[in-house]
């Protein structure tokens, strides 16, 4: 029987001429990473990640109870850091967490440990920024309620804009940050590409993200079902794409709300011109830059 999902337009946006269902969301990412055990400590003592599995030269990381990793890593040693120049692929990958407490917690187990991160109050959410061992970036965020989220015109407002430390910290109520709650997810990808026009056709007209913020200075923000964005693009590196040598995004996972939802959307793709590999009940594509996203139904 083929289940369906709701595609109701959100009320700002561009949407494609298929869009994708609105339950769709991001999934794991995979990394490649020159030290597994160096990571692994990174992931579960600084972010909080509890490792789901761990093998040779491979570990899952993610909520502890989930099933569902949100960072995979796969060692390669003697590759080298990622480029502080950025490559086209990664910018950061996003952790939403499930709300402003469990922010200042964090955020206050940072600090207490050292550590400083980039911060920004980005209208729609918060945000801390941090880089892992191998210089991958990594955003850490809480939304602010979908009903405080601005527009002009039919577009989203989001702004860079200094954000209230004390007062994220002081929304943890002083409780101790341990591990990364239930409910925590992957909230959006961020990517380095070599130019929005081909950005666009393949993620928003050919996978079917709708346009939610396309003012922001080289950057365009896509997302399915109303949210801010799941997925952001920029121009803001000069490339060339990451090389096998070097520690970088492998391939990220889009999760489509049921199997049947995910096979027009990869013959979409295809149909667009674009290489698409199938591999059991998922299908991995590839954006004119090299950067791999698995498209996945959620029931696999």
């Amino acid at each position: 029987m083929l289940r369906t999902s709701t595609h109701t337009p959100p009320s700002f946006g561009v949407h494609p001429p298929h869009r994708l269902p609105d339950e769709t969301r991001v999934g794991g990412v995979t990394l490649q990473v020159s030290d597994l055990q160096r990571s692994v400590e990174y992931y579960s003592n600084v972010l909080g990640m509890t490792v789901l599995d761990h093998e040779e030269n491979l570990a899952r990381l993610g909520v502890a109870g989930s099933g569902e990793p949100l960072a995979v890593l796969r060692e390669k040693p003697g590759i080298a850091r990622a480029s502080r120049a950025g490559r086209f692929g990664l910018f950061h990958f996003a952790v939403l967490l499930p709300g402003r407490p469990s922010l200042g917690r964090f955020a206050a187990h940072l600090f207490s440990s050292g550590v400083r991160p980039g911060m920004a109050d980005h209208a729609v959410s918060e945000a801390l920024y941090l880089t892992d061992p191998d210089g991958l970036g990594i955003e850490v965020y809480a939304d602010r309620p979908r009903g405080s989220w601005a527009r002009q015109g039919n577009e989203l407002v989001m702004v860079t804009d200094p954000l209230d430390i004390a007062d994220v910290i002081a929304a943890g109520q002083g409780e101790a940050w341990t591990y990364m709650p239930e409910g925590t997810l992957m909230g959006h990808i961020h990517l380095h590409v070599g130019e929005i026009t081909a950005a666009e056709a393949f993620y928003h007209t050919a996978l079917g993200f709708d346009k939610t913020v396309w003012s922001y200075p080289g950057a365009l923000f896509m997302s399915a079902g109303g949210y801010h964005h799941h997925l952001a693009t920029n121009v803001w590196s000069p490339g060339p794409s990451a090389r096998e040598d070097e520690a970088r995004l492998l391939e990220w996972e889009l999760i489509i709300p049921n199997v049947e939802e995910a096979v027009p959307v990869a013959r979409r793709i295809r149909d667009a011109g674009y290489v698409v590999d199938q591999a059991g009940l998922t299908w991995l594509a590839a954006d004119p830059w090299g950067t791999s996203v698995r498209i996945a139904g959620a029931h696999r």
